[in-house]
């Protein structure tokens, strides 16, 4: 990334006396705007776009960022109307950096077409330029899924005519990959993420479930998950202050309707957007995430227009906040240290909630002409009013306390990798050694029946803690919590929390005993083992007496004695990363 940063400073710096900001005309028509709102570009005419915007101003850049799994690489424009000759990323105390990202589902392309009108406006000044925001956009995330182009795949959405498609190159959901990160997409945007350190995400997506009257809806990160002073801003501040704008400008927004196969007149839930999704990745570092969901059947050109307003009253509100947001993200980082209790699992509390006045259609249960059985239908004809309940607090349902550090054994070099492109601060262990730490046996845990986004993900995962004296191997890696990625380092190497790499599938191979025993051999050796440690003996014996099923199985029997025994191995159930300190 460095040599291209380098290249478009000097292309920059060479053009910086053009007072102007423009270099020459060249057409800035999108097909958004030419198709009268029932068309998006495809991703060779966004790219096309973005160059012609770049070469007409020196405020808009464009950055040749990793490979993804399409073969091309990710792309990343900033306006900036004011950028250095070093890096507009680089130590920019006094500016805000809001990234905002398209196309992570490419056949909801909305937020594609609203970027490039908003930065073209931009650019050509249609829009006054934010005095304490720098902008940054991913034009499309997920190229795979935007070169398969199809009309038939959003078999709700009411529009556009073409778009692409929903899994990547290689078929992946991209937002459910932040944290596993097995695609290249992925490790892309963890680069690009964690290169321009966003103070502010937006994510834009269009909606399914439900039908109301809203073209709208917005997704902010959880705010009693964010956490803190800044999780505070977010629902009392920011929230309303994006509502009350978008009110004033005749564009009704609502929470995401998060409802499927039923109404949301009986209320509905906030979204819990754990890790694995963009805003819920995002969390991990303190930047205030928001998803856009616009309406799947309200017309496409509305649903563009209302995502190009939304964009544009998120930049004016965080351009008047922008110290404070400063202050409270730094507040929050300081919250996360070590002895301090963190939560790794959230769940309602239902004991707290809001009220809304929520505009929808009134529906009925009808019968089916295919099915013969009750159907779901809304009246589009009879819009209503009704004050609903929004379940939008959460508390920790399991909580960890952060350690001074983690050890990672080298040859978890999967692991090791994806911390390292997290930027996260690792030290080698200089030479082997003996330490105390906290040791996680893996008591419990439950797995999905059907593969999920490749793997076969696990959860409800419970531990047993022991310390004990571990030895750490020269080149093992240290990983301590002082430092900006804490976050990351709890919700990813905790096994317990909701997307841990234990969760997704990381140490599978600590689930499965490598070494067992012939029944006849350890028939023998067990009979002198419970001879030689009577305590071990007389749990045997109680343990047939109370469990008729143990006492029934002669095969349960002598695997409980070998568990208990030497002959066992450490490593069968025994999570390989060791918390220190605490």
């Amino acid at each position: 990334m460095k040599k291209y940063i380098s290249i478009c400073f000097l292309f920059i710096a060479l053009n910086s006396c053009n007072t102007n900001n423009t270099k020459k005309d060249k057409e800035s028509t999108t097909v958004f705007e030419t198709s009268n709102g029932t068309e998006t570009s495809t991703y060779t005419q966004v790219m096309e776009f973005y160059q012609t915007l770049a070469d007409n101003y020196t405020s808009i850049a464009m950055y040749t960022m990793q490979q993804t799994d399409s073969g091309e690489p990710l792309t990343l424009v900033t306006f900036n109307p004011n950028r250095s000759f070093e890096s507009e990323f680089k130590n920019q105390k006094d500016k805000v950096v809001i990234l905002i990202n398209n196309g992570i589902h490419p056949g909801e392309p909305d937020g594609i077409d609203a970027t490039m009108l908003m930065l073209r406006d931009l650019a050509e000044g249609k829009i006054e330029a934010p005095k304490n925001v720098i902008i940054s956009a991913i034009p499309v995330y997920n190229i795979g899924g935007a070169l398969n182009r199809n009309s038939d795949s959003r078999t709700n959405q009411n529009g556009p005519k073409e778009y692409g498609f929903r899994g990547n190159a290689r078929n992946y959901d991209l937002n459910r990959d932040f944290i596993k990160a097995d695609t290249k997409n992925a490790k892309a945007f963890i680069n690009l993420f964690r290169t321009v350190k966003p103070d502010v995400f937006i994510d834009n997506h269009v909606s399914n479930g439900a039908d109301y009257q809203y073209t709208l809806t917005h997704l902010f990160t959880q705010h009693n998950k964010l956490g803190g002073e800044l999780g505070t801003y977010t629902q009392n501040a920011l929230m309303p202050q994006l509502e009350d704008s978008l009110q004033q400008k005749k564009w009704d927004i609502t929470p995401y309707v998060n409802v499927f196969n039923r109404t949301p007149e009986s209320g509905f839930s906030q979204f819990k957007d754990s890790p694995r999704y963009s805003t819920g990745y995002a969390t991990l570092f303190n930047t205030l995430g928001m998803m856009v969901e616009t309406h799947m059947l309200k017309p496409y050109k509305d649903r563009v227009e209302g995502t190009y307003e939304l964009m544009k009253s998120m930049i004016n509100i965080v351009d008047k906040d922008a110290e404070l947001i400063h202050q409270l993200r730094n507040s929050n980082q300081l919250t996360y240290k070590a002895g301090v209790t963190y939560p790794v699992q959230w769940k309602i509390d239902s004991s707290k909630t809001s009220t809304r006045q929520f505009k929808g259609y009134e529906d009925q249960m009808i019968d089916s002409k295919i099915t013969g059985s009750k159907r779901l239908k809304y009246d589009q004809n009879k819009p209503y009013t009704k004050e609903i309940t929004y379940y939008d607090y959460f508390k920790p349902k399991a909580s960890v306390t952060i350690p001074k550090s983690y050890i990672i054994p080298q040859g978890y070099w999967n692991v090791i990798d994806l911390l390292k492109q997290n930027k996260i601060e690792l030290e080698k262990v200089k030479k082997d050694t003996v330490i105390t730490a906290e040791v996680y046996k893996i008591e419990s845990y439950e797995t999905v029946k059907k593969p999920y986004e490749g793997h076969y993900l696990h959860y409800n995962t419970e531990v047993s803690t022991k310390t004990e004296a571990i030895k750490v191997k020269k080149g093992d890696y240290i990983a301590k919590t002082n430092q900006e990625g804490v976050r990351y380092l709890v919700e990813t190497l905790e096994p317990t929390a909701t997307d841990s790499f234990f969760n997704w599938n990381f140490f599978d191979a600590i689930l499965q005993q490598k070494e067992g025993f012939s029944p006849y051999v350890w028939e023998d050796k067990a009979e002198v083992f419970l001879n030689e440690n009577p305590a071990v003996k007389k749990e045997f014996e109680a343990k047939k007496e109370n469990d008729p099923n143990f006492a029934n199985n002669w095969y349960a029997q002598l695997d409980w004695i070998h568990k208990q025994s030497p002959n066992y191995e450490t490593s069968h159930l025994r999570y390989p990363i060791v918390r220190v300190g605490g």
